[in-house]
């Protein structure tokens, strides 16, 4: 078996038929194999994807409902996938036609391959052009190390040993763990190759509330992620820093209070308050200055 494609699953009910119809459609030479990782869905998931059962090619269902989040469920599916590479993919995005036999052949050239991010097709247009994402063009490079670069857990493919050389996701992170993961990948000695050929629809979340509490987890665990690679040269924040991001939050929404007249800004204010309020849980949290 030459890959494994691995989705995590919890609750997908919804969106996850539309993964899986588009990767009943890939065509690749070479055999492979998906594994749907339930993470403790409670609303029809597994349904849905039992009906695919016949259009894809060895696909199965892993149970993963031991500890919730993606890192865990990636980790078991890993544990007992065939394939001599894996490709992670989420549950509520779109492999775009291709991406297999782009991101299988990059992996027979390179042992660690990232894709390009779309946020368009799925997305609404307000919310896609707010947060229009870096992985379009490029590796994300935000905020690590000098010489490291991460991408998306949902756009990467790896061999199956690196990944059980650096033993998986870490589970311990339910944020970032997709960029603490490409950092320990890439300082074992394997370079991250991003492939432009194969894209991945994402699914941004548009609603006030998704963001937030995005944008809180995010900083919350840019503070594990910072004390755990401090050492390598991330950047630093003083209190000086600290003050001003409070500073330039609370007077920049009084200011701007009387021009919040779409849902984009309200979304965009909400995104900085979950970020500053997150960094403070982090730091108290992990004990490291990081607001």
């Amino acid at each position: 078996m030459k890959l494994s494609v691995i989705i995590p699953c919890f609750n997908a009910a919804d969106t996850i038929a539309v993964q899986l119809e588009a990767l009943a459609n890939q065509r690749w030479s070479e055999p492979w194999e998906v594994i749907v990782s339930d993470n403790g869905s409670t609303d029809g998931s597994m349904d849905v994807v039992k009906k695919y059962e016949g259009r894809l090619p060895h696909l199965r269902i892993v149970d993963a409902s031991g500890r919730r989040g993606r890192g865990y469920a990636r980790n078991v599916a890993a544990k007992g996938a065939r394939g001599e590479s894996l490709a992670f993919c989420d549950a509520d995005d779109e492999v775009a036609p291709g991406w297999l036999a782009a991101m299988g052949e990059a992996l027979s050239q390179y042992d660690f391959v990232a894709c390009r991010i779309d946020v368009y097709k799925l997305s609404p247009l307000w919310i896609a052009k707010m947060r229009n994402h870096s992985q379009a063009l490029r590796l994300q490079t935000d905020g690590a190390p000098p010489s490291l670069s991460h991408a998306g857990g949902g756009t990467i493919a790896v061999k199956r040993r690196l990944h059980n050389e650096v033993g998986g996701f870490d589970e311990s992170f339910l944020r970032h763990q997709d960029t603490e993961y490409c950092w320990k990948i890439q300082l074992k000695g394997a370079k991250l190759h991003f492939v432009p050929e194969a894209v991945v629809h994402v699914r941004l979340r548009d609603s006030l509330m998704g963001n937030y509490r995005q944008a809180f987890g995010w900083g919350e665990y840019s503070v594990l992620l910072y004390k755990r690679y401090q050492h390598l040269g991330m950047l630093k924040r003083t209190w000086k820093d600290g003050i001003y991001s409070w500073m330039n939050l609370v007077l920049g929404f009084i200011k701007g209070a009387p021009k919040i007249r779409s849902r984009s800004d309200l979304v965009r204010w909400s995104w900085a308050l979950g970020e500053v309020l997150g960094r403070l849980k982090g730091s108290i949290r992990y004990r490291t200055f990081r607001i």
